[in-house]
Formats: structure tokens, sequence, C-alpha cells
């Protein structure tokens, strides 16, 4: 009411305010990647799933195979909330993982979603931030092989980086994939000859993936 009030005012007296120009926004590097990620996948059919960033153990980890022990547990990698009322802690989420758990749990399969989102750890260093962001992929369906999800992340790679773009996977570990595999691209500052961006390796990591490990199911 009063910016009404007002408005009416300074047209009656006919006062011509200043315009102050400002510069011209733009959208922030993270969020036109996280676009581009999106539109691509939703070209092969995938939709957009969410969950929250205040998690609880059991979607976090739990459910993820992640067993009592594992490092990622501990004060030092994870932000825990106060203990609730029984004695238990919510906590930021490490990783976009706990969205499949949802939604395999709120929906009948087949499944095929990405999750993208915000992720917390207690980690910062020149190479870490304590808040990043993640693109969680999930696939579930009968027929799904390693073949499938080598294809959809090479063809992935090259719309994000450009055609031609070389992909390579290497053999790792993830508690919730079996068999699991690092994704790494062909260094495209130095075209592989090795330089400070992919630390004289010629390689850039870009993703960690793998085939859903049974116990997820189970969960």
């Amino acid at each position: 009411m009063v910016l009404f009030i007002l408005r009416l005012a300074f047209e009656k007296i006919n006062v011509t305010l200043p315009v102050r120009h400002e510069a011209q926004g733009r959208i922030h590097p993270v969020s036109q990647v996280i676009e581009e990620i999106t539109a691509i996948f939703a070209d092969m059919g995938f939709t957009v799933a969410e969950g929250p960033d205040v998690e609880d153990d059991w979607h976090n980890f739990t459910a993820l195979n992640l067993p009592p022990e594992h490092p990622a547990r501990q004060m030092h990698d994870t932000f825990y909330l106060p203990k609730r009322d029984d004695g238990t802690s919510m906590l930021l989420r490490t990783h976009t993982s706990p969205v499949q758990i949802r939604h395999m749990m709120a929906n009948k399969p087949p499944y095929r979603i990405i999750a993208p989102g915000r992720t917390y750890r207690s980690d910062s260093d020149q190479t870490h931030t304590p808040m990043f962001h993640q693109v969680e992929g999930l696939v579930v369906g009968e027929g799904i092989t390693l073949a499938h999800l080598k294809g959809t992340l090479t063809a992935m790679a090259e719309a994000l980086f450009g055609v031609g773009t070389s992909v390579r996977f290497r053999p790792s570990f993830f508690p919730y994939t079996e068999p699991s595999a690092e994704v790494d691209i062909r260094c495209f500052q130095c075209k592989g000859a090795g330089c400070a961006m992919c630390k004289k390796t010629g390689w850039i990591e870009i993703l960690g993936s793998g085939m859903v490990h049974p116990a997820v199911f189970e969960a």
C-alpha cells in the first residue's frame, strides 16, 4: 500500500526520478552447466528427481550399503546436526545418492532419472569446498548392462565437451555399485600432452559410475 501511494504522489506532481543503470546479470556458471547436463539427459529420456538437503543416516548411508564403520560417517567428513530427543542426528547430505533411494521407495520400476543438487562435506582446501554440486543418474530396468552405462556416459561426455571427446573407464570401488568405474575425459586444454589442469596426466576425472549394488535393492 505504501508503494502504491508513493507512485500516485509522483505521478501527480510529475517528478522524474533518475534511473541508475545497472550491469546486466548473468546466469551462474554452475547453473549453466546443470541446465546443460539436464537438457542432455532429458534428450535421452531422463526425468529430474529431487530430495531434501537435510537427510537421515539411513537414506544417506545405510540404504546405500555404507557400513557403520565407513570413514564417510565420521564427524570429520560429515556435517551432523544436533541430536534429537531420540538420540539420533540428522545430517547435511554428503551426496545426491539418497534421492535414488527415495525415488525407488516411492515409485515402481523402470527408472530413468537424474538428481542434480547441492551436497555437503567437511572438506576444504584449494580444490574442495564444503558445499558443491553433483548430478546423480539412475537407470533400472530389465536387460540393463554395463554396456548401456558406458554408452550413456560416453554420449553425455560428447554432448557436453564436444563430439570426438576421448573417454576412458577405470575400475574403481564404491559401496553402492558393483562393478564400479571412474570416468575420465581427455584434457581439453592440453589435448593429452599434460598440463597443470590435468596434473600432467592428460586426463580429467569427471565422475564415478557403476551398476547398482544388489544390497541397495535389498534395502
